[in-house]
């Protein structure tokens, strides 16, 4: 049995008239993620993380920003594609562990949705993903509702 710890992390602008998906769960917000895709922060770091485990580089290596087929895409679709790279080289994954770090809205009531969207992608239970929600008590970008951020640990079992 072979093991790889991953660790992701990614951070998105909140800026109006954007739409806010966080863990493949459109949340209701006057803001919205600012990126290329979707800017689902929570995905994007559990994409990292999958990719990070496997020593295949980061999600911008694989989905750049200046590629015009992923403006807007939903990242759902880029989450399947960093799983079917870890299928291709004979591993699963065990379980995602991450924590999305943002002062308003608060989350905690979709993080039920978000756990059964990215384990219907990672194919493992929603027992094996852990999504948590902190704020910065107001300090930082995060704190001053500029931003957002979102980290994931993945374990991977070959």
């Amino acid at each position: 049995m072979s093991l790889r710890i991953g660790f992701g992390i990614d951070f998105h602008q909140l800026v109006e008239g954007r739409d806010l998906w966080i863990g493949g769960v459109q949340i209701p917000h006057h803001k919205g993620a600012l990126g290329h895709s979707d800017a689902d922060v929570l995905l994007h770091a559990i994409c990292d993380g999958l990719l990070g485990a496997l020593a295949l580089g980061d999600i911008g290596m694989h989905f750049p920003n200046t590629d015009p087929a992923y403006k807007n895409i939903d990242s759902k679709f880029l989450l399947q594609k960093c799983f079917e790279l870890v299928q291709a080289r004979g591993y699963r994954v065990v379980n995602v562990d991450s924590s999305v770090c943002l002062e308003q809205p608060k989350i905690k009531k979709y993080s039920d949705q978000m756990r059964v969207v990215i384990a219907g992608i990672l194919n493992i239970t929603v027992d094996d993903v852990s999504v948590k929600a902190t704020t910065t008590e107001k300090m930082g970008f995060a704190g001053r509702e500029e931003g957002l951020v979102a980290y994931a640990n993945v374990l991977l079992e070959k």
